[in-house]
């Protein structure tokens, strides 16, 4: 296995006294990420049904040249709470110094709050290839060939 060093700083007003991203267990693919609110909203905030807003972590991060760090929902959140986040999984490009908001959604039909210190998403550090992109007259064939949406079947047959 392969450490990578994902390097954080505090945004300016964080509170410093929350934990930073981690695994929760051994086998974590995904290290979570707590609602950072500043000192004048550290009551957090409440997501009415089909409401959304972009929750501060009070970080910026430096990832790894070739790397990238994907934020992704909480299972428990979603299934519990209808809560998730939109542009899921969000990326965040290895070039990026700004601070990380995480934006959450609630889908669930009542009203769902977010308070200060909640573990809200998870990263994933997962690397990136950059391809070269290229036209072409033709493209190889496949079995699927050009089907798309639903072409597989719902079922094995």
């Amino acid at each position: 296995m392969t450490e990578q060093i994902v390097k954080l700083k505090w945004i300016d007003g964080a509170d410093q006294s929350l934990k930073l991203p981690s695994y929760e267990t051994i086998g974590s693919a995904g290290a979570d990420i707590r609602a950072n609110f500043p000192a004048e909203q550290r009551e957090g905030i409440t997501l009415a049904p089909l409401e959304r807003a972009l929750v501060p972590t009070g970080l910026a991060m430096e990832i790894p040249q070739g790397f990238e760090v994907q934020v992704r929902p909480r299972s428990g959140l979603a299934l519990k709470h209808g809560v998730t986040l939109l542009n899921a999984p969000g990326t965040i490009d290895s070039d990026y110094r700004g601070p990380l908001g995480v934006i959450v959604v609630n889908l669930g039909q009542e009203d769902f709050h977010v308070a200060h210190g909640d573990r809200i998403a998870q990263l994933i550090v997962a690397p990136v290839i950059q391809a070269e992109f290229a036209i072409v007259n033709e493209l190889d064939e496949t079995e699927r060939g050009a089907g798309g949406f639903g072409s597989t079947g719902k079922r094995d047959a």
